[in-house]
């Protein structure tokens, strides 16, 4: 059997752009700003080689660097 915590065994969760706009509450546009600005946001996962080959982000990384957002605000809110 598996062990799923295992990080060179557990397999990553992709989640697509359109995802990830809708986690986040954002456009497409608003998604590309946040990536141009935020140098800690995370990178996106390209599979294949040609412009319209679809895009995904790591859904762990997407999750801490929103902890790391939150942490920051409250940090500026005390």
């Amino acid at each position: 059997m598996q062990d799923l915590n295992s990080p060179t065994q557990a397999t990553p969760l992709r989640v697509s752009q359109k995802t990830v706009c809708q986690m986040l509450d954002l456009t497409a546009e608003g998604l590309r700003k946040l990536i141009l600005k935020d140098p800690d946001f995370p990178k996106k996962i390209k599979v294949g080689t040609t412009r319209q080959s679809p895009a995904y982000f790591d859904y762990a990384e997407l999750v801490q660097w929103h902890n790391n957002q939150k942490q920051a605000n409250a940090v500026q809110s005390a």
